[in-house]
């Protein structure tokens, strides 16, 4: 049976002996006001203290709420907030998007969600880099996806899949609030309906599917067949994802 916190204590001291394995300095999360990221910082407060933390806010065309809700995890846990917003940045590369020709919404939409976290992802790595020179010891940036994300490919390449350390992979949604609860991760952050600030839809609207019914397609349970259905599909069109065919002389 999950335990909470004996599960949290052994991602701790993953995170401790990784760190001190490469004698590495600290930490960069990108802080969306949801509770994967909250987790996630409350995980690395605990291993490595709030002041190895960088939380940074990336709104981009996004809801005031959910950068209010990420100060509310940087308030708690006491680590620095940096914020970059990058509406004027997404907004210019749209502007060259034009020039190549007019495009309908429809067509531009998956390419349009899909830009704000590659250019999250520029922005959690230009940090890390910045303050590996400033305190001379290397800095890194945690991914915040969980496990039943990973599973039906809920991440954009290039995006939110690129990070140098995971610690929530292997945990379902419900396991990852588990530990959230044992963490204190603010309640309005924890318990929030999962969405990527990107589309102005949850998580699941966008899937199609429910966290939960993803958690027991993994795990083998019972499923109503359409259901079943639509998770095989998301998983099996999503494993492009996961590998690189590479040609090797």
């Amino acid at each position: 049976m999950f335990n909470p916190k004996e599960e949290k204590d052994k991602i701790i001291k993953f995170i401790k002996a990784y760190y001190d394995r490469y004698d590495l300095g600290g930490v960069v999360i990108g802080i969306s006001g949801g509770k994967d990221s909250g987790v996630v910082a409350g995980l690395f407060a605990e291993a490595l203290g709030p002041d190895r933390i960088i939380g940074v806010t990336l709104p981009c065309h996004s809801k005031a709420t959910d950068k209010n809700d990420a100060q509310k995890v940087s308030d708690y846990y006491g680590f620095k907030m940096i914020n970059y917003d990058l509406t004027n940045v997404f907004d210019a590369f749209k502007e060259q998007v034009n020039l190549l020709g007019n495009f309908t919404e429809e067509e531009l939409k998956n390419s349009d969600i899909n830009l704000k976290p590659r250019l999250r992802m520029a922005s959690l790595y230009y940090t890390a880099a910045l303050y590996t020179a400033l305190t001379g010891k290397t800095y890194i940036v945690a991914g915040t996806g969980n496990k039943c994300e990973e599973y039906v490919g809920y991440f954009t390449k290039g995006g939110d899949s690129v990070s140098d350390i995971k610690v929530l992979a292997d945990l379902t949604v419900d396991e990852v609030v588990a530990i959230g609860e044992v963490l204190n991760v603010p309640k309005e952050v924890l318990y929030k309906a999962p969405n990527d600030g990107l589309s102005n839809q949850t998580d699941e609207d966008k899937l199609g599917v429910k966290y939960k019914d993803i958690t027991k397609y993994m795990n083998g349970e019972p499923l109503e067949e359409d259901v079943y259905q639509k998770i095989k599909k998301l998983h099996d069109n999503s494993k492009h994802k996961f590998n690189i065919p590479t040609y090797r002389k």
